[in-house]
């Protein structure tokens, strides 16, 4: 196993009807769901560990904390970043956080008016465990 404390990954993804609050039966709103919100958050973890971990080996959610700061309508990039910052044994310890991301605009005399604006949607941290992935399949096959 290559892990070290400072991996970490990106992932963008443009909030959908499938995203919203609505269709996850998590708000009657079109924005973000918390719960998909999570799920991006996830997504960008595995993808920090991808090409780090053991061959016949995986990770497992196994507790999260998050705060869900900004509501992200249909239509709005979202950028969440992941950095492992605690590894300690087989745990993994991630922070993140998610940013609306909008395109440069000019000003009103047509210049740039610098970078990417982001704004905080959310933050928090999620704690996953490294498993063999066919032990792990398993013992969930015996309790099912």
């Amino acid at each position: 196993m290559e892990l070290a404390v400072g991996l970490r990954a990106t992932v963008r993804h443009v909030v959908t009807e499938a995203d919203t609050a609505i269709q996850a039966g998590s708000g009657d709103v079109p924005v973000l769901a918390t719960p998909r919100l999570l799920a991006l958050a996830e997504a960008a973890c595995v993808a920090a560990l991808a090409g780090h971990l053991d061959a016949g080996m995986t990770s497992v959610g196994t507790g999260v904390a998050l705060e869900h700061r900004r509501a992200s309508p249909v239509g709005t990039e979202i950028e969440v970043e992941a950095e492992l910052t605690e590894l300690s044994g087989r745990r993994l310890g991630f922070a993140f956080i998610a940013r609306h991301v909008r395109p440069r605009s000019a000003g009103p005399d047509g210049a740039d008016t610098g970078g990417d604006e982001e704004l905080v949607a959310g933050a928090g941290s999620v704690e996953r465990i490294v498993v063999d992935r066919a032990r792990f399949l398993a013992q969930a096959a015996a309790v099912a």
